[in-house]
């Protein structure tokens, strides 16, 4: 387990070299500063997003503290890796909690991360607030469901299960779709939200089901199967390295026009379009938020973004731990104090004006907020609307 700390006082220049990572700058006095945890894969095969999620909390501290900071005191981010490993995070975890005394925690991308990072903060009475992971299950927990800690300012695999398959139907009119996600928590659970709302549509049907490894590079033989069953749409939940990958090999085998991904596994970045333009034309993806979003606050974060980090395009995770530390900051202003407790009864009342619109806290402490849904049209992303899916929280 890896434990770093980064002060959020730097230059632009620092910036720009990506040292608000993990860098130990001069110490600031206790009390002139408010430590803030921030648990992430920062090595292992998902390092790139949790590279994002740095990134984007270092600039939304650096513009907090050049505004006064909160109460007066400079936020300090307080960074841990997760590997995205469950005892990795627990491992931070417990080390912000007992050795750093933290108060409030940010974490993790990786939903298997989260689920066991809940516990540990309900124990100890430190807010987790949670930007990125997207199991339904940490909200199905929290709040009214138990875990009064936790809350989540990030859409859930369900909602986001449900707007991609009700567009693939209804506005692209696919109907036989074959399954390739990621063996994980994410992977699996996005399936299983698909499998929930596909009897809606009657003639929809799921022709086969394959998951993968992180490691893995190799997609043939799976995709010579569902050449052979006759899919015309793969539903891909999965990591953004793999997709370019999958694409590729697709257009290998003669799937370019033929069969199309549906899903989220960042379809809309260039890189992914490049590697197989023909093939990635007409995928269907709904995303947190996408550089794309035409809001002022939006556009006006992807330049700062890329203005401190030499030019890097944000992606997902980045825009949301970037608000998601804004949001903290608007909470502890609201509360008029930096106790825990005090945060947390502020979050749950607040009304945050984000990028995506007002975000309001439902009694699971889950953010009620819209999602972006695309489509790849010549080699381009284009946003066909932004749709807010309210959760169907299991009956007790």
């Amino acid at each position: 387990m890896k434990l770093l700390r980064a002060s959020l006082l730097y230059s632009a220049p620092a910036l720009a070299c990506g040292l608000a990572l993990a860098t130990a700058l001069a110490p600031a006095h206790a009390q002139d500063t408010f430590k803030v945890g921030l648990v992430s894969p920062m090595s292992g095969p998902n390092a790139r997003y949790g590279a994002f999620a740095n990134k984007g909390a270092a600039l939304a501290a650096r513009e907090i503290n050049a505004a006064g900071g909160v109460l007066g005191r400079k936020i300090e981010l307080v960074s841990g890796d997760s590997q995205c490993v469950p005892a990795e995070g627990v491992s931070a975890t417990k080390r912000m909690i007992s050795f750093d005394k933290l108060p409030v925690i940010i974490g993790d991308i990786c939903s298997s991360v989260t689920l066991a990072m809940q516990p540990l903060a309900e124990e100890s009475g430190v807010l987790l607030l949670n930007a990125a992971s997207s199991n339904p299950t940490i909200t199905y927990k929290a709040g009214v469901g138990g875990f009064k800690w936790t809350f989540r300012n990030y859409p859930t695999d369900e909602a986001r299960a449900a707007i991609v398959l009700d567009y693939s139907v209804k506005h692209r009119g696919l109907k036989n779709f074959a399954v390739l996600s990621v063996d994980s928590d994410y992977g699996r659970g996005a399936i299983n939200f698909t499998k929930k709302y596909l009897p809606k549509y009657p003639d929809a049907k799921i022709l086969s089901e394959d998951y993968y490894k992180e490691s893995e590079t190799d997609f043939r033989p799976v995709l010579s199967k569902i050449r052979s069953e006759g899919a015309q749409a793969i539903i891909m939940y999965g990591q953004a390295d793999t997709t370019p990958i999958v694409a590729r090999q697709m257009l290998e085998l003669g799937l370019a026009g033929k069969v199309v991904l549906v899903g989220n596994g960042e379809f809309n970045t260039k890189a992914t379009i490049a590697a197989a333009p023909s093939v990635m034309n007409g995928s269907v993806e709904a995303a947190a938020w996408l550089p794309e979003w035409t809001s002022a606050r939006s556009q006006k974060f992807v330049e700062d973004y890329k203005k401190a980090y030499g030019g890097e395009m944000p992606n997902n995770h980045a825009y949301t731990h970037w608000e998601t530390t804004h949001l903290l900051a608007a909470a502890i202003g609201a509360a008029k104090s930096l106790k825990p407790e005090d945060i947390r009864n502020a979050l749950a009342k607040i009304k945050y004006d984000s990028a995506m619109g007002t975000v309001t806290f439902d009694d699971h402490n889950q953010a009620i907020l819209p999602m972006v849904l695309l489509e790849v049209e010549g080699g381009k992303p284009v946003i066909k609307s932004a749709i807010a899916a309210k959760v169907d929280y299991p009956k007790p």
